[in-house]
């Protein structure tokens, strides 16, 4: 996807950066685009068609207000930041790993995007009114947990405070700067060995953090269709499990 010219590194580049890709999907709903596979790297098993759920994530992404990326890059500017919860350690699943909020669309959320805001408020306390929703992109395979994900991008037009809301479902809440994600030195594949087998992921280190699995594969993949990725060195490890 080619940047805007003028706009590039700017607040309001991103934005339309981010508003251009939501377009481009036009998926405004569940089911409305083939959901996309995570890569056979991290495929640990099929999706079972007859435990198959739907959740949605909210991607909220706007400006940091108190910490500045500490490795800047041209492609975006130091202020713009994304926000994520690490889930609590005691969960029965994905316990202690960093993810978007959100969760599953229950039946009277009039959507994914509804179950995204309403999630998303829910666990940080953010004011859904100061979000402004740019659209949502297609469905995305969960198979260890038989999820199908809608992420749901968002702009955080009117900031409002976050924190940890519920102990039990969150450990930490955090903003994190997009320029220091996307730094080469921040980035490393995640491994995982199973059986004998041995699974990989895109991953990024950052505030003493590390986004993988689910998570870091949505944050590459969405960083690779902006055209923001920048050359980073695959072969680069971090064991997980």
């Amino acid at each position: 996807m080619e940047r805007p010219g003028p706009e590039t590194g700017t607040l309001r580049g991103a934005r339309a950066q981010l508003e251009a890709l939501a377009s481009a999907h036009e998926v405004r709903g569940a089911g409305q685009a083939a959901p996309r596979r995570l890569p056979e790297s991290w495929r640990f098993r099929p999706l079972d068609p007859q435990t198959v759920q739907r959740a949605a994530v909210l991607i909220l992404f706007g400006r940091l207000d108190d910490r500045p990326a500490e490795h800047p890059h041209d492609v975006v500017p130091e202020e713009l930041d994304v926000l994520f919860v690490q889930r609590a350690d005691t969960l029965r699943k994905h316990a202690g790993q960093v993810a978007f909020p959100g969760g599953k669309i229950d039946p009277e959320d009039e959507g994914p995007i509804a179950a995204a805001l309403r999630e998303a408020e829910e666990e940080t306390g953010l004011d859904p009114a100061g979000v402004d929703v740019l659209g949502a992109l297609p469905e995305t395979e969960l198979p260890v947990s038989d999820f199908l994900v809608t992420p749901v991008l968002g702009w955080w037009a009117r900031p409002s405070q976050v924190c940890v809301v519920d102990p039990t479902e969150s450990a930490h809440v955090f903003r994190a700067p997009v320029a220091d994600l996307l730094d080469p030195a921040n980035r490393v594949s995640a491994v995982i060995v199973r059986d004998g087998e041995k699974f990989t992921s895109p991953a990024f280190l950052v505030q003493d953090m590390l986004i993988w699995g689910f998570t870091g594969i949505v944050v590459s993949r969405l960083f690779d269709e902006l055209g923001w990725t920048l050359d980073w060195d695959e072969t680069r490890e971090h064991r997980v499990l």
